[in-house]
């Protein structure tokens, strides 16, 4: 994870019609090593609560998590905040919390979380050859229920993912303890469900990172409080777990794991703790996580953990604060000190 130079880092904020007290998408200029990040700019995006860039195109897409739901394509610009390309569509659900891009351009997948009322579903956009929305071509519902009641008496889509062979896209469903595997037709624009994996019950899987290998998949389970390891079948796309630790060794203080970051060597992973506020570092060692100990998140509640050169940007929501971390050569952490900025009600953030 080593680099040098001026990064460009945009955040997503929860807005006042969201719940929250932020613009919407900020801009930041970063030296890793050098500080904290300047803020350069802002766009009002209602509900930004989660960011992904085009595969090839300076252009990159938001969530506007509210129950209406939307997405948005926004243009990169050097120096300043993106610029919206064309209106919001509808994000195909309620409360849209996580999306990415197909890796061949073409498409844009969004997760919504849904309610108590409304199910969680997977949703398609096909996109133009600029990189705009162009239309909604597929919604998925997701069947399911899980153990903890009070978060689990329906599905709940939290992060939608392509496999590192771009062959299935993975959605993980913290109501269902599920991760559900599909293809993508990329002529009709539509989901096929392969198959579900079912996860421990009352774990609630949030979000899962790959080892770069592909054969490794890490689950940061939100209501349990723990990392899980899972064997990947690339050819099935299923899951199977391996082994399990927990999250944080910060005791007697109720935690939900958020952010999750493997290493590009394969041999790390790192996953916020909401509770702990901390940021957890863990060796994976063949199908075992073994804990290298836990710094503090740099503020209050961090919820989104993003790889930049040479460090980890955490994104603290209740505190507003956009924390650089240090990474050292054995995978453990380095305190952010002052590498501190203000963002308000941050809960996401890209390097782009």
């Amino acid at each position: 994870m080593a680099g040098t130079g001026v990064v460009a880092v945009l955040t997503g904020s929860y807005t006042p019609d969201t719940g929250g007290e932020g613009v919407g998408v900020t801009a930041l200029r970063l030296t890793p090593g050098d500080g904290a990040p300047s803020v350069v700019d802002a766009v009002a995006a209602s509900g930004a609560s989660y960011l992904a860039a085009h595969p090839t195109l300076p252009v990159v897409y938001t969530t506007h998590e509210s129950t209406a739901g939307a997405v948005s394509a926004f243009g990169l610009r050097e120096g300043a905040a993106p610029v919206p390309l064309g209106a919001p569509l509808t994000s195909g659900g309620a409360n849209p919390c996580h999306l990415t891009v197909h890796p061949g351009g073409e498409y844009l997948l969004t997760a919504n979380y849904g309610t108590d009322t409304l199910p969680g579903t997977v949703a398609v956009h096909r996109l133009d050859a600029d990189g705009r929305l162009v239309d909604l071509t597929d919604v998925v519902e997701h069947k399911g229920s899980g153990p903890v009641t009070g978060r689990q008496e329906g599905t709940h889509a939290h992060q939608v993912v392509v496999d590192p062979a771009g062959r299935y896209v993975l959605a993980t469903d913290l109501g269902a303890d599920t991760v559900f595997t599909y293809e993508l037709d990329t002529d009709a624009g539509k989901l096929k469900l392969v198959s579900a994996s079912q996860l421990r019950p009352g774990s609630g899987p949030r979000h899962l990172a790959f080892a770069p290998s592909g054969d490794l998949v890490i689950s940061a389970d939100e209501l349990s409080s723990t990392v899980t390891c899972h064997r990947y079948d690339a050819e099935t796309g299923t899951l199977h777990e391996l082994s399990r630790v927990p999250a944080t060794a910060v005791a007697d203080i109720p935690n939900q794991p958020g952010g999750i970051v493997t290493s590009d060597c394969g041999r790390y992973v790192w996953v916020t703790n909401r509770g702990a506020d901390t940021v957890a570092a863990f060796r994976i060692t063949g199908a075992e996580l073994a804990p290298l100990g836990e710094v503090p998140s740099g503020g209050s509640w961090p919820r989104g953990l993003t790889a930049a050169p040479g460090c980890l940007l955490v994104a603290n929501q209740h505190s507003g604060t956009v924390a650089v971390l240090g990474v050292s050569g054995d995978g453990s952490l380095v305190e952010a000190g002052a590498a501190v900025v203000a963002v308000a009600s941050v809960v996401c953030a890209l390097a782009v």
